[in-house]
């Protein structure tokens, strides 16, 4: 579905040429939320979001869709692996919020173009 699409080749793509912004942070606060605390909690809020506008959706195919956020967090922790538990950013915050918004809308088009019917 979503993980087969050139959009997700594309959003990967993005996060690859921002990894600067991972590798190269300024130093973070050690109480803030660590890297991958922020990519669950962004995706699950989105993926949230995309069930609750889409009450037409199955049992099924919300299964579907959470196996593969499921699978878009694995392919977040290979790429991101040496920082993914280290502190987050205030800059790094605001880039997974927004990578979080782009998987939602990706999520939003398989939706609205029939691919989960």
């Amino acid at each position: 579905m979503v993980t087969d699409t050139d959009g997700y080749v594309h959003i990967i793509e993005y996060l690859t040429e921002h990894l600067s912004l991972f590798e190269n942070s300024s130093v973070a606060d050690p109480s803030n939320e660590t890297v991958i605390a922020v990519i669950e909690q962004e995706l699950s809020e989105q993926i949230i979001m995309v069930c609750g506008q889409n009450e037409q959706l199955s049992f099924n195919q919300r299964n579907t869709i959470i196996r593969e956020v499921d699978a878009i967090v694995y392919d977040l922790e290979e790429i991101l692996s040496g920082v993914i538990n280290n502190p987050v950013s205030n800059e790094q915050n605001l880039f997974l919020k927004e990578f979080a918004l782009l998987i939602k809308n990706l999520f939003d088009t398989e939706v609205h173009s029939g691919v989960l019917s």
